[in-house]
């Protein structure tokens, strides 16, 4: 088995302190600092560096130097409207193909979301491992991958969608809506319910990151 580089593994801690917003949108980047802070050199920290850039989590500057890439609303219209058609997809393939194994799993995640719907964290966390689910139910390869990729970016925006218990109570009744469209085998529900559910959730970041940018 072929040992992760150096640059790999600075790539993958800052990814994710990027995705979990621990390295803030718009805040510059400086290599001596980021360096010293990771007990790396500056070859593999800069090999992180150009891997992050080319994903579009890094914005490059004009004098040379990177920054975080800011949240924004055009990304919201962009990312959520092909996770929507993505979800959409697999949650038809997995109308088509889920087993009644399947069928089970799918709801006892729901009701793992139900009980934990009281808390911001643990109800994203539970939906989200919903939405995991119906993808490896689909086994739809190329929508399988566009999704993960998709997922990975969205994760910046993704707490910002179930802060108000209005919002999490609704995302529960269109997982709901989901999986009874999956279990039903009613592939064109099933697509129809995703896409809606993708929608109300990005009208909701739209509205909360909007919020944050006029506020600056």
């Amino acid at each position: 088995m072929r040992r992760a580089s150096g640059g790999q593994l600075v790539y993958t801690e800052l990814r994710r302190r990027i995705l979990d917003l621990e390295l803030e949108p718009g805040q510059r980047l400086y290599e001596p600092e980021l360096a010293a802070e990771l007990q790396v050199s500056r070859t593999p920290l800069r090999e992180a560096l150009r891997l992050l850039l080319a994903e579009d989590l890094l914005d490059q500057l004009p004098t040379g130097g990177m920054v975080v890439r800011p949240l924004s609303t055009e990304d919201i219209e962009e990312l959520y409207g092909v996770r929507a058609a993505l979800e959409g997809v697999m949650a038809a393939e997995a109308a088509r193909r889920v087993t009644d194994a399947e069928a089970a799993r799918l709801g006892d995640l729901v009701e793992r979301n139900a009980r934990h719907v009281g808390d911001a964290e643990d109800a994203m966390r539970a939906g989200h491992e919903f939405h995991l689910a119906i993808a490896a139910v689909a086994r739809h390869g190329w929508a399988g991958r566009l999704h993960e990729q998709v997922d990975g970016h969205m994760s910046r925006y993704r707490a910002f969608t179930n802060q108000s218990q209005e919002r999490r109570s609704a995302a529960l009744a269109e997982h709901r809506a989901i999986l009874a469209a999956i279990v039903g085998r009613d592939p064109e529900s099933a697509r129809a319910r995703a896409e809606e559910h993708v929608l109300a959730a990005r009208d909701v970041a739209l509205e909360a990151i909007g919020g944050r940018l006029d506020a600056r």
